[in-house]
């Protein structure tokens, strides 16, 4: 009978942890502006500037993004449920669907857009940096062409 309580001890305090690491993940709120030095666009020309807000609570994320490149400015708002889930949003540039689920501390949004009779996926990974000023985004686009990487370093404003 102790060897039961001890078990039961042992394992609350590992849900415990396990519990305590669930509600530990990053936020990423805050106004986020491009480190386009610290960037990597790869085959895609890289915008002339680009911000985003992202406003985060414990069940979802909005991303408000304005890029300006040579053919004006446009700026789209996404929303994700945070529990993996799919959301759908409208955007100016068509009809974005996706997923956001946290991996630990990072957070893994994936998209799929359709372009110009193509469809693109994006499979995004953020991670802050211990100061929380940075954050970096890793994204593997993949296109009826083939796949690449784009980098995006921000900094909170």
């Amino acid at each position: 009978m102790k060897n039961y309580f001890v078990l039961s001890r042992r394992l609350l305090g590992i849900l415990a942890l396990a519990s305590a690491s669930a509600f530990a993940a990053s936020d990423f709120s805050g106004t986020w502006k491009l480190d386009p030095a610290k960037s990597d666009f790869g085959p895609v020309p890289a915008p002339e500037s680009m911000s985003r807000v992202v406003t985060q609570d414990k069940s979802s994320i909005t991303l408000e993004t304005t890029q300006k490149n040579a053919q004006g400015e446009v700026k789209t708002k996404i929303t994700f449920k945070l529990d993996g889930t799919p959301s759908t949003n409208q955007t100016a540039l068509g009809e974005v669907k996706g997923t956001a689920k946290f991996e630990g501390d990072k957070l893994r949004i994936k998209t799929t857009r359709e372009t110009q009779g193509m469809e693109i996926t994006f499979d995004e990974l953020w991670t802050l940096e211990a100061d929380g000023k940075a954050m970096n985004v890793a994204n593997k686009v993949s296109t009826p062409q083939g796949e690449f990487d784009i980098k995006l370093a921000l900094v909170k404003q």
